[in-house]
């Protein structure tokens, strides 16, 4: 499926793009991630187990177990964001 992701903030900056369309079989917002970290580099640093990561998908709050749709709008962004 197709889904569009946003990143704000440190993650924004660390993986140099503020959002992509990607292609992914992945169900959850959890294996969204996983898939983007396995990219490997600032994508795995930025978005890594254990950081703090908050995510949404179609601006409503979500957490690991949050089902995708195709079409989605999945929003990646650090506790705390400002200006």
């Amino acid at each position: 499926m197709t889904i569009h992701v946003r990143f704000f903030a440190a993650i924004r900056e660390a993986v140099g793009t503020p959002e992509t369309t990607l292609q992914t079989s992945a169900a959850t917002v959890g294996a969204l991630r996983d898939e983007l970290v396995a990219r490997g580099g600032a994508w795995a640093e930025a978005l890594a187990r254990g950081k703090a990561v908050r995510a949404s998908v179609d601006h409503a709050m979500a957490d690991d177990a949050t089902p995708l749709r195709p079409g989605a709008e999945v929003a990646f962004f650090p506790p705390v964001t400002g200006g």
